[in-house]
């Protein structure tokens, strides 16, 4: 997808702009319906007490995970404004469009990827 040899991502900055939107909704929810734990809550029972904890355990998780991304996607939003979205960071290449469709926020080509992840391997045995 080109327009006079420039990559055009208009679709792809659309779908990071609504996943980073999202993600702002959801803290905003959070935020607003004081979800944020079970402080001062008494539990007439042990077992709701560690149901309670592991639940913010999860959500405190999960928050940190789109904390991560939502980094990722302002990275890759401010990459496409500067023009350098879309080439492999590790060789310089052209990412496959069809990748950064199905994963936006990457910064590897399939390549480069499945060689980092080959090493990543090994290194663990």
């Amino acid at each position: 997808m080109t327009q006079g040899g420039i990559r055009d991502f208009e679709e792809i900055r659309r779908i990071l702009e609504q996943q980073r939107d999202d993600i702002l909704a959801l803290a905003e929810e959070i935020i607003a319906n004081g979800a944020m734990g079970t402080e001062g809550t008494n539990f007439p029972d042990m077992s709701d007490q560690a149901t309670a904890e592991q639940d913010q355990n999860l959500n405190i998780r999960m928050r940190s995970r789109e904390q991560k991304l939502l980094i990722k996607i302002e990275g890759a939003l401010e990459r496409i404004g500067t023009g350098s979205y879309g080439v492999c960071e590790e060789c310089g290449e052209d990412i496959a469009f069809e990748r950064l469709k199905a994963r936006p926020v990457t910064t590897l080509c399939i390549d480069c990827k499945t060689e980092q992840e080959a090493q990543e391997a090994m290194d663990l045995t």
